[in-house]
């Protein structure tokens, strides 16, 4: 038969209101209560793992497990006749979730674990094994929930869930030169009742018991090179140390608290409103760019704040809440992998650095009218206007001010999209693109023509009103849709290049 080594324990009184609303592990107070005042757990938990030889006499038991290994917990009804008689004959509801042991991981249990999620995309950290469980009812794994599983269970009926941990000690270590010790994890349940609102949130009852989690037969080697040093221990030595048990008992404990670690997809949460793209103007444009980019080293802690939601960091913000812009910006890349995983860590150094993508092709444009063109060209060089370009002589004014295209999809639509922001035009009034060719001709543009741009090219910008035009004109216009507007934007050669 097992023994079992941590007896059942009733929390001292000053010890079950902690202010930080976490769950209360270790045996933190000595003034245990008589024991004639002991009261035993309405339900018992069992692991079956051996815990570790290598753990002295007073502290908490330890044990060992194997990474993706199923694990049976049996939940036994521990109550006493004509205790807590209402829930006779009924089922009851138990959450197991695997956490953090440390309190320093537990206040920043969030981001460990959405870092956690980033570096290993589509897993769990805990599982329930369902074909190897008996006596669970409706097992149940939310995908926000990727640390905690769900079931009921009839107390009339031998239950045994198997759970499944996937994440290791050692994920959440530092890494620095390898060889580090791995993080205790804890696994805990919590059962409830069906309350009177028909949901089971009558809380009933809650333990955990301290592991590590080791990949595939670590947890085994592990459990021998312990058993081996105790046995080279004097006797004397040995009477320190709590002796290895086939099974853990979970001790009891308070309750998880209801704001648990909920994984967010940053999507869903943060929408913004669509504005229509005649209000855009240049300036506008690059605002918000500088606004989302750039990250001022003079910027408030409530600005940094902001700065963290627009970049899509807002799972960080509360980690980074007393952070400033100068704060920030001190960070070195290995500050940041280390505090938020190597994927958001190098994301986020880029984004504080401003460091941006280089476009695929970028394009100079100029508004002009097609009446000021021709009047202009006419006029010749003396001509008093915006701009002028001869193509004779190469003259050209640089009063005409030019707006850049940014592109990296290097598609017309692109273009388009982004011609008619500088022109100030709405999209859909726009029939046709044109670009002017050999002796004035008018190309049609495609996304070959644009992929083919060569880079800072140079164009002019007309529109004109539709006209009416017959297939037996040897000349081309611009054909006219229900008489909306039609861009004949490029007047070629280029000006520059």
């Amino acid at each position: 038969s097992s023994r079992f080594s941590v007896p059942s324990l009733t929390l001292p009184q000053h010890l079950s209101g902690d202010v930080l609303a976490l769950p209360i592990f270790k045996q933190e107070d000595s003034s245990l209560p008589p024991e004639n005042e002991t009261k035993n757990p309405p339900f018992q938990y069992v692991l079956c793992a051996a815990t570790s030889p290598a753990v002295k006499l007073h502290d908490e038991t330890l044990t060992y497990l194997n990474q993706g290994q199923s694990y049976e917990v049996r939940m036994l009804d521990n109550r006493k006749p004509g205790e807590l008689p209402e829930l006779n004959n009924k089922m009851v509801k138990s959450i197991v979730r695997v956490v953090f042991h440390d309190r320093r991981l537990q206040y920043t249990e969030h981001q460990q674990l959405e870092g956690w999620k980033w570096n290993r995309p589509g897993d769990r950290l805990l599982d329930i094994d369902i074909p190897m469980s008996v006596g669970i009812v409706e097992p149940k794994t939310h995908p926000s929930q990727l640390n905690a599983a769900e079931f009921l269970w009839d107390l009339n009926k031998r239950t045994s869930v198997f759970v499944q941990v996937h994440c290791i000690s050692t994920e959440f270590t530092p890494r620095k030169h390898g060889g580090e010790k791995g993080v205790p994890f804890r696994i805990q349940f919590d059962t409830f009742a069906l309350g009177d609102s028909g949901d089971y949130t009558e809380h009933l009852h809650s333990a955990s018991c301290q592991i590590k989690v080791f990949k595939p037969k670590g947890a085994d080697r592990k459990q021998k090179t312990d058993r081996e040093k105790m046995e080279k221990r004097t006797a004397q030595e040995k009477e320190k140390y709590q002796p290895s048990y086939d099974t853990t008992i979970l001790s009891e404990c308070s309750p998880w608290p209801d704001n648990a670690y909920t994984s967010t997809n940053q999507a869903a949460t943060l929408s913004f409103a669509s504005t229509p793209l005649s209000t855009y103007t240049t300036s506008s444009v690059l605002d918000r760019y500088l606004e989302r980019v750039c990250l001022s080293p003079t910027a408030s802690i409530q600005d940094t704040q902001k700065w963290l939601l627009k970049n899509r960091f807002s799972s960080y913000t509360r980690l980074f809440s007393n952070f400033s812009g100068s704060d920030l910006l001190k960070l070195t890349r290995d500050d940041l992998v280390q505090i938020c995983g190597p994927a958001d860590g190098i994301r986020l150094f880029n984004a504080l650095k401003s460091r941006s993508v280089r476009p695929r092709l970028t394009v100079y444009v100029c508004k002009e009218s097609l009446q000021e063109n021709a009047a202009d060209i006419n006029q010749g060089p003396n001509a008093v206007c915006d701009y002028y370009h001869d193509c004779e002589t190469g003259l050209v004014c640089f009063c005409a001010v030019y707006h850049a295209l940014y592109l990296e999809e290097l598609t017309a639509a692109e273009l388009i999209r982004k011609m008619a922001c500088v022109c100030s035009i709405p999209l859909g009034t726009i029939n046709q693109v044109y670009r002017q060719g050999p002796t004035g001709i008018h190309i049609l543009l495609s996304d070959q023509m644009v992929y083919n741009f060569p880079d800072e090219s140079c164009f002019l910008i007309s529109t004109v009103k539709g006209q009416q035009s017959t297939l037996t004109d040897r000349k081309p216009q611009p054909r006219s849709l229900f008489d909306k507007d039609v861009m004949s934007p490029f007047t070629f050669p280029p000006l520059c290049r």
